[in-house]
């Protein structure tokens, strides 16, 4: 068991899930308030509160695991907040498609995180039991981020397409539909019979949204580090702080055209580095250098590009 959890006591991992609960709550009441649309100012905010959490707890990780261990989550964290940014694009392009309403769209990015933390958790510990059974399943992540490196590049960006979408066809059998949105409710009850609104939709597209972005980068992470509480603690912090980004954000992402071929260097980079691994050991924080370089090289362009 203990080897599932990375060598970590149960206690630990209970302990950090207590935290991001307490985190999640302090979220929820902070914005409770229905209807309510978070301006930039606010959002602005919020991103520069939640990095700083997602970075503190790399002290954490210092301090209590020693420098390589704090090195390892640090780098997973920047690797797991810049490829989240990917998510966003497609955030904007299904709120479009279903005509959601700013002012609903928090509550479906809330609920569709709480949810995508506990797939992420789950694969993250499917991909541990994997690696540590079966070596060679890393070769087969190496393999695959270099596949999706180079065909982020090349590929034309598609919007998913919701009707294509099996869990909303799932629902659609399932459950009978109502047509209009009832404010922020995911279900109503039309003449004694409960329906789910187009909101409910809304967040299963979400949701099978960001597993699809997961198989990309938990196998990222795992190019960094085997511990199973690195990667899960990087990927959480990175989840928590999406949401805001999200409306800081979405209207900015397309100036940043060559975003996605940084995206696809840092993919490509972190596969050769699993693949070579044998013959090549190269220091995480040379790593953490290349990605931030190569993140911050991206940005640049594209905004020198859009003036």
């Amino acid at each position: 068991m203990l080897d599932i959890l990375g060598g970590h006591h149960p206690a630990v991992w209970i302990g950090f899930n207590v935290l991001v609960v307490v985190l999640l709550a302090i979220d929820l009441g902070l914005h409770a308030r229905r209807g309510r649309v978070i301006g930039f100012g606010e959002a602005v905010v919020w991103n520069v509160l939640w990095t700083a959490v997602g970075l503190g707890f790399s002290g954490v990780i210092f301090w209590g695991y020693g420098p390589a261990s704090g090195l390892e989550y640090l780098t997973g964290y920047v690797i797991e907040r810049a490829l989240s940014l990917d998510n966003i694009f497609v955030f904007v392009v299904i709120f479009q498609y279903f005509a959601v309403p700013p002012a609903y769209q928090y509550r479906v990015l809330y609920w569709g995180i709480l949810a995508a933390l506990v797939l992420r958790g789950t694969l993250i510990l499917a991909g541990a039991a994997l690696v540590a059974a079966f070596h060679w399943v890393l070769y087969v992540f190496g393999a695959f981020l270099l596949y999706t490196g180079i065909a982020l590049l090349v590929s034309r960006r598609e919007a998913p397409d919701p009707e294509k979408n099996p869990v909303v066809r799932l629902a659609r059998k399932l459950f009978a539909l109502e047509p209009r949105l009832h404010g922020e409710r995911f279900f109503v009850r039309v003449a004694g019979r409960l329906r789910a609104t187009p909101l409910f939709l809304v967040l299963l597209v979400v949701e099978t949204t960001d597993l699809v972005f997961a198989v990309d980068s938990i196998p990222a992470i795992f190019g960094v580090t085997r511990d199973p509480f690195l990667i899960y603690s990087s990927n959480v912090f990175a989840i928590l702080g999406l949401r805001v980004m999200y409306f800081l954000l979405a209207a900015l992402l397309p100036r940043f055209r060559y975003l996605r071929h940084g995206l696809s260097a840092v993919l490509v980079l972190i596969g050769l580095r699993m693949l070579l691994e044998s013959v090549l050991q190269v220091p995480t924080v040379f790593v953490l250098l290349a990605v931030l370089v190569i993140l911050v090289g991206s940005i640049v362009l594209s905004l020198a590009r859009s003036r």
